[in-house]
């Protein structure tokens, strides 16, 4: 382990004379986002009709067995959150990579809804959970004053998973079956990913000599150093949960993860209920991708240039519209509105998700409070897909679970607008521009 560390600081140093090395982090999460698809709603839209199927299950109880294990999941994330701060994101994320791949390739194996349920628990826990949470966890370590935009960069495997996961998932699925293709799926995730861990990551920039930005923090956009800048400044998640902006921060997320998931589980449903093909279903989340892929490094500079409460009303607002433009949908003009309102939706979503915590409550302990936020991310989206799946055995449709949810968002948008502020114990100079 002394010679690969030593490789690694040689590799650093030297790109670093070129170009900050934060930005090889973000490649890394970059891939990473992409490789999380194998845990991730948009993924498991394609396979959700062949598992009931399959296991002579209906819509409801594969949405419930969903449900379930994401809820379970999701409360382990703040264990994986203080490992992170204890142990560092890299090591704790090349584990958890290794986990993912093998967790995918047995879940070809289940047979029934026990073992699908835990099949379902280890892919949320390791793919859209600990996985997420570990890249931007380490991006948003290297980052301070451009960390809206880096963290919106690696989003951008996330959109390239929309892109390639149900596509690729259709294809493989028409192929060999869909137990075999995510075997494949799992073998995908860790050739993609375990090198690049294994030689490139690095947990912090001060481990290496070298500060967030390339030290150049103070220089940009006139407001001064962020007090939440430093690796020794922060909120503890107990000290977070006693603050307003934790309390309007919580439902925002929650209820955005929520209707996300069951948008990303339901839209091939969706599509089918309004006598479409299903293949049009598949193929709007590419439509979603590069919509979201265009989108986000603007997000990701709004959120670097403007008040970040206004950023999150307005995504708020979009996932509101996104709801409603899913009802309506009936054609391909529609589908493709929809696919791109859902797209920007997305591109806002994933960058909020984090962007936000060391935003507003610091880097010292941000593993422990990022776990927190994506356990909530976790329980919302084991929430999203049962009211769906409830709807349409009952009424035979999904429109009016689309249409009667999206009040949630819009007045949570409201709340977020007039009171969402940073914690007093880290406000300083220039940090309300912000």
């Amino acid at each position: 382990m002394t010679a690969l560390s030593s490789f690694r600081g040689r590799l650093i140093a030297a790109v670093n004379k070129r170009i900050f090395y934060g930005w090889v982090i973000v490649f890394v999460g970059v891939m990473g986002m992409l490789a999380s698809g194998a845990g991730q709603s948009h993924t498991f839209s394609v396979f959700f009709p062949l598992i009931a199927a399959d296991l002579d299950l209906s819509v409801t109880e594969v949405a419930a067995a969903f449900s379930a294990a994401t809820l379970a999941g999701g409360f382990l994330l703040p264990l994986v959150g203080r490992q992170i701060d204890r142990f560092g994101g890299r090591p704790v994320m090349l584990l958890v990579i290794l986990l993912l791949g093998l967790a995918a390739t047995l879940f070809s194996m289940v047979g029934g809804v026990a073992t699908l349920m835990v099949g379902f628990w280890a892919l949320r826990l390791l793919g859209q959970g600990s996985t997420m949470l570990g890249c931007t966890n380490i991006v948003s370590q290297w980052f301070d004053r451009q960390r809206g935009f880096a963290i919106s960069l690696i989003m951008l495997g996330f959109a390239a998973s929309m892109a390639i996961h149900p596509p690729v998932s259709e294809w493989l699925v028409s192929r060999v079956g869909w137990r075999e293709a995510y075997v494949w799926i799992g073998v995908a995730t860790w050739i993609a990913m375990v090198p690049l861990v294994f030689f490139l990551v690095e947990s912090k920039p001060e481990d290496v000599g070298l500060k967030p930005d390339g030290g150049e923090a103070e220089a940009r956009g006139g407001f001064g150093p962020s007090p939440v800048g430093r690796a020794d400044q922060g909120l503890s998640a107990r000290e977070a949960l006693r603050t307003r902006a934790f309390w309007l921060i919580a439902p925002g997320l929650f209820s955005i993860s929520m209707l996300v998931t069951a948008l990303h589980v339901f839209q091939v449903s969706i599509f089918l209920d309004h006598e479409l093909d299903p293949a049009l279903a598949a193929r709007s989340f590419p439509i979603s991708a590069v919509t979201m892929a265009l989108a986000m490094p603007l997000v990701g500079r709004m959120l670097d240039a403007i008040r970040t409460e206004r950023v999150f009303a307005m995504t708020l607002v979009i996932m509101c519209l996104s709801l409603i433009a899913a009802s309506f949908v009936r054609d391909l003009p529609t589908a493709i509105l929809y696919a791109m309102i859902f797209g920007i939706n997305n591109a806002m979503m994933l960058s909020l998700f984090g962007y936000l915590w060391p935003r507003y409550f610091g880097r010292r302990h941000l593993g422990s409070v990022q776990g927190m936020g994506q356990t909530l991310g976790l329980v919302a989206a084991s929430t999203g897909a049962l009211p769906f799946g409830l709807a349409y055995d009952l009424f035979g449709t999904y429109d009016g679970i689309l249409r009667i949810s999206a009040i949630l968002p819009l007045s949570l948008a409201i709340l977020i607008l007039l009171f969402l502020r940073t914690p007093p114990q880290l406000r300083g100079s220039g940090d309300e521009a912000l």
